[in-house]
């Protein structure tokens, strides 16, 4: 098998490998025009909208990609998706990120008709995949692909000039809905991978608890918000929605047994991550209310909850699908530890002004070293074939 059909074999080689990679070019030139090197942004847009656009349509796509094309075949048991079927929406995800860059020479509907294809054709496939052994907790994945389109929707309908004021919103939905895929997603993989590693270590008692209506409790506003948001609700709606869910997120990840992680990081960033994911959702809620930066709160989601979140989720998923063990190595633990360092300078740039270039260039430095090291630590995951399994009673060496 060449190299080239081995990556395009799994959906999570490419599009992890194609996450990690654009979550570090897009924050490059994010870096360099804001240390004024960048003279004329190619894209055709205000620079902070591309870099938000990017970061939630574009790594957040790619990261719903390989965690969809790797994980519903192993739900259904059915037959892996075909590397014919990968090859092509990896190429529409790829001619999206190039149509949004080069936005300023074409014209808006073709930047539009080539950023909302991948979702739709990913979608459909993932339905057709689902619908054979429907279940509820599944299916919700179909609301959070259609809800992250429409999000994307909204912003192209401005630039067509069809909308007044869809940026803004779609923006913020894009990302809360990646925030709700966190509540749901990370509400299950945490508790149920801290269970696994207690009951692996011998201990019978004490395992984390995750109450369904607690659970419940959380998903449900946290889905709510992005239609709020694209409904245009007044903004009482939208706070007590945050709020509610993120109160009900600190609460399920306080009984996760988190204090028992500490010396696993492949873990414990499972459960740093949902907390700060929770704590973003407050501070969203509270800016709602003008009570803190609204800047600030979306960089807590962005950064620590779902940056953090998805760099965890898709590197343990590399390690298990590349048959490697589920130990996160030194470089891969410390860029577990310096995404919410960046989340926290990041915050403390859009709360105090006066630190705000200095900390905005320090967190997107943190952010970069964090997904470089990530990317040397799993390169070899994503392009070469499974290490050979030990012969039975030898452990591997």
């Amino acid at each position: 098998m060449t190299m080239l059909r081995r990556v395009l074999s799994e959906g999570f080689r490419i599009f992890f490998l194609a996450a990690c990679l654009f979550a570090i070019l897009a924050m490059v030139a994010w870096e360099i025009w804001l240390a004024g090197s960048l003279e004329g942004f190619p894209p055709g847009m205000a620079p902070h909208l591309w870099h938000a656009h990017e970061m939630v349509f574009g790594y957040g796509g790619a990261v719903l990609g390989g965690f969809l094309l790797t994980a519903v075949p192993n739900w259904t048991g059915g037959k892996s998706v075909p590397h014919r079927f990968i090859a092509v929406v990896a190429a529409l995800w790829l001619i999206g990120r190039l149509a949004m860059w080069c936005s300023a020479s074409l014209p808006p509907w073709a930047v539009a008709v080539a950023d909302l294809s991948f979702l739709p054709v990913l979608a459909l496939k993932i339905a057709m995949q689902l619908l054979v052994r429907p279940k509820p907790q599944q299916m919700i994945f179909l609301l959070t692909l259609t809800l992250m389109w429409l999000a994307n929707l909204f912003c192209h309908l401005e630039w067509l000039g069809l909308l007044r004021d869809g940026v803004e919103p779609g923006l913020r939905a894009g990302l809360l809905t990646l925030s709700a895929m966190i509540m749901i997603l990370g509400g299950r993989v945490t508790p149920g991978f801290t269970r696994n590693a207690m009951v692996l270590a011998g201990r019978e008692d004490g395992h984390p608890r995750n109450p369904a209506r607690l659970a419940a409790l959380a998903i449900a506003p946290a889905l709510l918000l992005p239609l709020a948001l694209l409904a245009g609700l007044p903004d009482g709606v939208v706070a007590a929605l945050a709020l509610l869910a993120g109160a009900a997120g600190l609460l399920r990840v306080a009984l996760w047994r988190g204090g028992w992680t500490l010396g696993r990081p492949i873990l414990w960033t499972l459960h740093l991550s949902y907390a700060l994911n929770a704590l973003g959702l407050i501070a969203f809620g509270l800016s709602r209310l003008d009570l803190g930066s609204e800047i600030a709160a979306l960089h807590i989601l962005g950064i620590g909850g779902i940056g953090g979140m998805t760099l965890a989720v898709f590197s343990r998923a590399t390690l298990g699908h590349s048959g490697r063990p589920l130990q996160a190595p030194l470089l891969l633990a410390l860029a577990y530890a310096l995404v919410p360092l960046a989340a926290l300078s990041r915050f403390a740039a859009a709360t105090w002004p006066a630190v705000y270039i200095g900390a905005t260039l320090l967190a997107g430095a943190l952010w970069l070293i964090a997904f470089a090291l990530a990317f040397a630590v799993l390169l070899p995951a994503w392009l070469l074939p499974r290490p050979p399994r030990a012969p039975a009673g030898r452990p591997p060496s």
